[in-house]
């Protein structure tokens, strides 16, 4: 009773137990009851920020604590904007980003300087510090369009690139004006800034990769690598305000560097993308809606003015510069709708601004009362276009962000089509290859696919001698616990079997598996190089067969490197491992150094010209399979080195495949590879299967084939006669 009487619960609350809380049960509740009235749930978490405020209830303050978690939100999302952004498609666009950019910034500049200037009647370096405010823009609305998964969209690419642009600027801007309202700027205030933000870049995205790459090769452990991401992000967003820019433009960096090193459907995103949208992001924006004070609206007619100004300039110019951009590049009108939703939203650039401005003293008053650069009217219409602006980012991304989906499914119809007819299955033998393996075939697995993939664990007569049963058991859970670390469902199947190749291929018929995803055993030789069990699943198994030997982790390989045979196009299975090949680049944000035939070089160009997929790739025309060894001098060691092969008596096989496995383990035992075995139409008589038939029965069928030509020989003879 005394501890419960010593409890302080006045108002603001202050315990922390009772503070946190709080703050859970609005992430947990205000997106479930927002959902129901078609609110989105950004709305929703800044509207319970209002209420739980002090401008609300007064339930919560906007202490340290809040400010911490909100500002971690912020550098979240930037961080995510960099993650997910597609890397090719980044690249491809660069020079409508910067159109963009421009744009979204000189628009509202001008227009902005000339209403406050001459509408509100502020001076030049109040107007243009007041329009650099108009000119940013916040990702606010990203998490939507991240929960719809058009995130390598085009329009989405381009106002991330955008905003970066935008930031920047108008942070140089407001550089400038405090220094001029302090007359602190000189040319070697000019020449500091732009020197330290160029090492900065240089330092993220020269020595940041390093430094990554390093980690990722020599720590697995699932809690280091997510514990390494954050910090990095947060290293990097210190670094940009050391810099002299805000840590948001940071942190964006942070997110292009890791961009190749986290892959997108691994479990260490799912890891950065749960910890973020469950507890990060909504403190944000709860952190924004503790800002908004309605009660502006009602203090005079000064702030209502200045707020409807603010309001109208703002949203006006965001979307003409949108419609502007959806113009000059031919943009769809859902995609010119997106890049406005995105880029109307402001919060934290805006409030960074308005702050500086408005703790600016550039003189007194005759009663000694301080003079802004900023006034508090100013202060105030921020703080209702901060609220507006995000509401209306929200609807409109959440609108277009459907629209956007739906399309996206609509354009890709063959990707709808392998999602519901493919069923990925892992061999599962050496403990150690697990986590590899499994993200190797989540790799393979269409996206929207709801197939699970299969984990397949093989026990032989010979083993069930030394309990390798129970052994099995644990690999496959050890599979499953993997995969669904990455909301990825894996059945485990064990077989019982004479041999682990009659298990295997028997396992592909009964399941109608169709992409076989195998690790290369450890012992090899140049005469044995793939094993006796993985030639015999080669020879009887048609479907696609991958034999996947990891000399490194996935993420932190550059290239992949495919070697085809010079009528590998003629192969049945071509366009199905192509497009694999295809979304392993795109998911790692990997360059593709294709050596093939020129008849095959050309076919592959039309497939990727029709896709609506980026990737960087590159052709080398060989053909010459006698002179393989020329790969030794051109691989690196962090290149996946990918041979397409060949089986008998298909279309694309050569004599010279023969000499793979002496090359391969002679020289290239370093190099992480995938040999691929394209799918072939399955014959009418499988002669392997007969090869492993029973000699008794052999013989059986001799004697009856021996007896029937006897017989015809016979008739022939009496039909002569």
């Amino acid at each position: 009773m005394t501890s419960l009487l010593l409890l302080d619960l006045s108002l603001p609350l202050k315990n922390p137990v009772i503070i946190f809380s709080v703050v859970l049960f609005i992430i947990l509740f205000a997106p479930i009851i927002f959902n129901r009235i078609k609110v989105p749930h950004i709305i929703g978490l800044i509207i319970s920020g209002m209420i739980v405020g002090p401008y609300g209830l007064n339930l919560l303050s906007r202490d340290s604590s809040i400010v911490l978690f909100g500002t971690v939100g912020l550098l979240y999302i930037m961080f995510l904007a960099g993650l997910e952004i597609d890397l090719a498609e980044f690249r491809k666009n660069r020079n409508k980003i910067i159109v963009f950019g421009l744009t979204t910034f000189l628009l509202p500049l001008v227009t902005g300087t000339l209403a406050s200037y001459y509408i509100l009647g502020y001076g030049f370096l109040s107007s243009l510090l007041l329009a650099s405010m108009f000119s940013t823009h916040t990702l606010v609305s990203y998490p939507i369009a991240s929960k719809y998964g058009v995130t390598r969209n085009r329009a989405i690419n381009m106002t991330v690139g955008g905003t970066m642009i935008t930031d920047i600027l108008a942070l140089l801007i407001l550089a400038g004006v405090a220094g001029m309202s302090k007359g602190d700027v000189s040319p070697a205030f000019w020449f500091r800034l732009g020197f330290s933000f160029i090492i900065f870049v240089a330092v993220v995205l020269l020595v940041f990769p390093i430094i990554c790459r390093w980690f990722f090769k020599r720590f697995e452990d699932s809690i280091s690598q997510y514990i390494f991401v954050l910090a990095m992000v947060f290293l990097a967003s210190f670094l940009g305000e050391l810099a002299g820019v805000e840590a948001i433009i940071g942190a964006f960096f942070s997110g292009l560097v890791l961009n190749k090193f986290v892959p997108h459907s691994s479990p260490l995103m799912n890891r950065i993308d749960f910890v973020g949208n469950a507890l990060f992001i909504p403190f944000f924006l709860i952190s924004v809606g503790m800002l908004v004070d309605i009660s502006v609206l009602v203090k005079g007619w000064g702030a209502l003015r200045v707020a409807g100004v603010i309001l109208v300039i703002a949203l006006a110019s965001k979307y003409l510069a949108a419609w502007i951009t959806q113009k000059v590049f031919r943009l769809s009108s859902d995609e010119g709708l997106m890049i406005f939703g995105l880029s109307s939203s402001h919060a934290a650039a805006t409030l960074a601004i308005i702050l500086v401005g408005y703790n600016i003293i550039v003189g007194e008053t005759a009663l000694g009362e301080p003079i802004r650069l900023l006034d508090e009217d100013v202060l105030n219409g921020t703080i209702v276009l901060i609220l507006v602006s995000c509401a209306v980012s929200s609807f409109v991304v959440e609108r277009a962000s459907k629209k956007l989906a739906l399309l996206q499914e609509e354009e890709n119809p063959e990707d709808a089509a392998a999602a519901s007819n493919e069923k990925i299955l892992v061999s599962l033998s050496y403990p150690d290859m697990i986590a590899d393996l499994v993200d190797f075939g989540i790799m393979l697995k269409a996206k929207h696919s709801t197939i699970p993939l299969y984990g397949l664990h093989i026990v032989t007569d010979q083993d069930q001698k030394h309990d390798s049963a129970s052994h099995g058991k644990k690999i496959l859970n050890k599979a499953v616990d993997h995969a669904s670390a990455s909301e990825n469902i894996l059945v485990p199947l064990t077989r019982y079997d004479a041999n682990i190749g009659n298990g295997i291929t028997y396992t592909i018929k009964e399941q109608d598996i169709t992409d076989v995803v195998i690790g290369l055993h450890q012992k090899t030789d140049h005469k044995t190089f793939l094993g006796p069990k993985i030639e015999s699943i080669v020879k009887r198994v048609f479907e696609t067969i991958y034999i996947y030997k990891p000399a490194q982790p996935f993420n932190t390989l550059n290239r992949i490197v495919v070697a085809i045979p010079p009528a590998g196009s003629n192969d049945p299975g071509f366009l199905h491992w192509l497009g694999k090949l295809i979304t392993l680049a795109k998911l790692n944000a990997m360059p593709i150094q294709f050596y093939a035939s020129a008849r095959t070089i050309k076919a592959i160009n039309g497939i990727i010209a029709r896709k609506t997929t980026t990737v960087e790739v590159q052709f080398s025309v060989f053909s010459a399979w006698d002179d393989f060894l020329i790969f030794s001098r051109e691989l690196k060691i962090d290149d996946l080195f990918v041979i397409v092969s060949a089986r008998k008596g298909s279309a694309s096989y050569l004599s010279q495949l023969e000499k793979l496995p002496g090359y391969l383990s002679n020289y290239f035992q370093e190099q992480s590879l995938l040999l691929i075995y394209p799918k072939q139409l399955e014959s009418g008589i499988n002669m392997s299967d007969i090869e492993q038939a029973d000699g008794a029965l052999i013989g059986t069928l001799s004697e009856k084939l021996g007896s029937l030509t006897k017989a015809a020989r016979y008739l022939r003879k009496m039909l002569g006669d």
